[in-house]
């Protein structure tokens, strides 16, 4: 990992991502691990040594804590000496510690490094160790990714995994590959999930890893066991879990974080006439310029430059407050261009007038030419073009994202995703589909599809989206006319702010069906979910 100055302080364990594990978790993670006083145990990332500070009086098996920093691991291995515990903690980067199948039990909490701060050899290192299991991690996985799967890669057969883990690993793409290992290589999976944070002054939320049964390339884990406590406190004395199947290919496991009873409300809702997003066509990623105050332009703005009609393309304007409503229409987009939002993007077709001439040398001498994007591209004032999108969807969201009806033919940048109809579909999808997705399952489900980012927003990207749980066609083709009876008074709700209002006249009309207990389950596990991001954002101080 990191190589630190002999000193230690807060911003130093920071850098390396150690963090230490109040004794009640460690005392909890310990005593479920570690099944016999002749078991083998191993805590690497070791720090102070506290999970090794929990084995109990007449512990026969081999202990061993491995430590990058040589400051701490002498201080460990002296406070566990003063403790009377026999254990040899060894100074060594735990990617370079390969003891393949020695121990019966890996303890730990590994370091947390976000992605920009884990780099050169150590990096390297981890993703080797990793990729020798068999798990290919992205460049925007941080440290613990690599460190779950080499810790798995010491135990023996039959062994247990214990870890605090961020809750990352619940949503985050990277983490793929390692809830797929977990699942494959595991006889068994439990995770405890927290309601409140439980490591004082740190803002990362986490969740308690219990995997048994180590049996590379095994059967694996059909399902998993959840239970959810308030804080650490309630570690004490777990009730019994809940049993649930995570979805196949190491897909999110957001859903764990639903009650039984919303699950399962949401499952047989999901399964009455619901298809994902990507049924009605292809969610992309908008266009991106390399400087939007360049490129993107006011009416007014095109006026004063003398622009020509060929030199600039109708544009929904940067960001996505505009688009909350049901659709954006050329009245609408007029509207704002009235109001000086930037409703044209600059972008010559064929070869660029007079005016668009000089604009374009404005801008060299403005070194807008020298931006990442534009300087990759030739040239680098033709921002590569997309067709406008059919729908558009929301990126960052304070509640829920929206889809819009593109009745504009706007084109779009990357503030917002596409959404490209499939032909059959296109009508009923421009007419219906943002109207009927504005119902309390596609609200639940975009919880555990999208995930929790700064200030509370919740983030969809458009492989994400894909997964997103919308009404399908047949259904909503069943309910037309009641949706379009009721689109007014859901148009004026969304005016006026009023989102769970409007949702709820939605669900009169598709989700009459659902029985009165289910659909309050649902929505109740949303507002719950939402609850917990928003109040995640709040904490990090965004």
């Amino acid at each position: 990992m990191l190589a630190m100055p002999t000193g230690d302080d807060d911003a130093r364990r920071k850098a390396r991502g150690a963090f230490f594990t109040p004794e009640p978790v460690a005392r909890f993670l310990f005593d479920w691990a570690v099944r016999r006083p002749g078991d083998d145990v191993l805590e690497p990332s070791c720090g102070e040594a506290v999970f090794l500070h929990q084995a109990r009086p007449g512990h026969t098996g081999r202990l061993t804590g491995v430590e990058i920093h040589p400051a701490s691991a002498r201080r460990a291995q002296r406070g566990l000496r003063d403790a009377g515990i026999t254990a040899t903690v060894v100074a060594r980067d735990f990617f370079c510690h390969n003891e393949f199948g020695d121990y019966d039990a890996v303890v730990g909490n590994p370091p947390y490094i976000r992605y920009q701060d884990f780099t050169g050899e150590a990096r390297a290192r981890s993703r080797e160790a990793a990729l020798r299991a068999g798990v290919a991690l992205p460049r925007l996985a941080s440290s613990w990714a690599a460190f779950t799967v080499h810790a798995a890669g010491q135990l023996r057969p039959g062994g247990r995994l214990a870890l605090v883990l961020p809750a990352e690993l619940l949503s985050v793409n990277y983490a793929a590959g390692v809830r797929q290992f977990l699942m494959d290589n595991f006889a068994a999976v439990g995770l405890v999930l927290f309601q409140e944070r439980v490591f004082p002054g740190v803002l990362e939320e986490v969740v308690l890893l219990l995997a048994d049964g180590y049996t590379p390339a095994g059967p694996g884990a059909g399902h998993m066991d959840l239970w959810q406590v308030r804080d650490a406190d309630g570690l004490t004395g777990l009730s019994d879990a809940r049993r649930w199947t995570p979805p196949a290919g190491g897909a999110k496991w957001s859903g764990g974080l639903m009650s039984a009873a919303g699950q399962a409300a949401f499952d047989d809702a999901v399964g009455a006439g619901f298809a994902p997003l990507q049924h009605w066509g292809e969610t992309t990623l908008g266009m991106v310029t390399g400087n939007n105050r360049f490129f993107a332009l006011s009416p007014d703005r095109v006026d004063a430059l003398g622009l020509a009609d060929d030199d600039v393309v109708a544009l929904s304007p940067p960001g996505s407050r505009h688009l909350r409503g049901l659709s954006l229409t050329a009245g609408t987009w007029r509207e704002l261009g009235d109001g000086g939002a930037a409703g044209y993007l600059f972008r010559p077709a064929g070869e660029p007038s007079a005016a668009a001439r000089s604009y374009i040398r404005a801008g060299e001498n403005l070194d807008v030419h020298r931006a990442y994007k534009c300087r990759v591209r030739s040239p680098w004032w033709r921002v590569p073009y997309l067709r406008p999108a059919d729908l558009f969807l929301t990126y960052m969201n304070a509640d829920t994202p929206r889809l819009t009806s593109n009745r504009a033919r706007a084109h779009h940048l990357n503030s917002v995703h596409g959404v490209y109809l499939r032909d059959e579909l296109r009508a009923d999808g421009i007419d219906l589909l943002p109207l009927a997705a504005l119902n309390s399952v596609t609200l639940l489900g975009a919880e555990t599809a999208g995930r929790a980012y700064g200030g509370g927003l919740l983030k969809i990207e458009p492989r994400e989206a894909d997964h997103l749980p919308v009404p399908g066609p047949e259904l909503v083709r069943a309910h037309a006319a009641g949706l379009r009876r009721v689109r007014p008074g859901v148009a004026a709700r969304l005016r006026a702010g009023r989102l769970l209002e409007a949702v709820a006249v939605v669900d009169e009309v598709l989700l009459a069906a659902v029985p009165a207990g289910q659909l309050a389950a649902i929505r109740a596990d949303h507002a719950d979910l939402t609850a917990r991001r928003v109040a995640r954002g709040r904490s990090r101080g965004g």
